[in-house]
């Protein structure tokens, strides 16, 4: 019995500590109805801290906004180039030999089907593709670099055959010199 008092003091006293630094806060409800931070400045932000809001555009790169680069769309589950794909390589590499200072960022994307992990990787493996591509037509492998998305930005947000294939692509984003 004595043990079993001493063991939850030390569990109770753990617990006064272990809230006491974390500092458990709780948020104050303002006028209006929002949740917020009392700790948050409305005047002062930290000096080196970004006060823009954040741009993302779920569709991406290109997606038809950038005049000679287009969108490559991939068959289900697979990472390999159909003649059309590879049609649109040849003319973004054409674009990049026309823009020689500029290098490109290719983005691997996938539809929804899938686990998350399991779609980073074949975006992964959709963009080193068309890399391995655009290096055989001539590109320098420095010009280029991947990233996948997995099925985090989706350009068709429907559950129809026609959205999920829209969203299996790689499309390429200029990133500069």
């Amino acid at each position: 019995m004595i043990a079993s008092k001493k063991s939850l003091g030390l569990l109770f006293t753990t617990a006064i500590l272990a809230l006491s630094l974390t500092g458990c806060k709780s948020k104050q409800k303002v006028e209006g109805g929002d949740n917020v931070n009392p700790d948050a400045s409305n005047s002062q932000q930290s000096p080196g801290i970004d006060s823009a809001p954040m741009s993302f555009d779920a569709q991406g790169s290109d997606s038809g906004k950038i005049s000679g680069l287009e969108t490559v769309n991939f068959p289900y589950d697979k990472n390999t180039l159909t003649a059309d794909a590879k049609q649109k390589i040849q003319s973004n590499v054409d674009w990049m030999k026309s823009h020689g200072n500029t290098n490109i960022q290719i983005e691997g994307h996938c539809d929804a089907k899938g686990s998350i992990e399991y779609n980073l990787s074949l975006g992964e493996r959709r963009a080193q593709a068309v890399k391995t591509y655009m290096v055989g037509l001539g590109i320098s492998g420095s010009r280029l670099s991947v990233i996948s998305y997995g099925k985090e930005k989706p350009v068709a947000s429907g559950d129809s055959e026609s959205d999920y294939a829209r969203n299996r692509r790689a499309n390429f984003v200029p990133v500069g010199q």
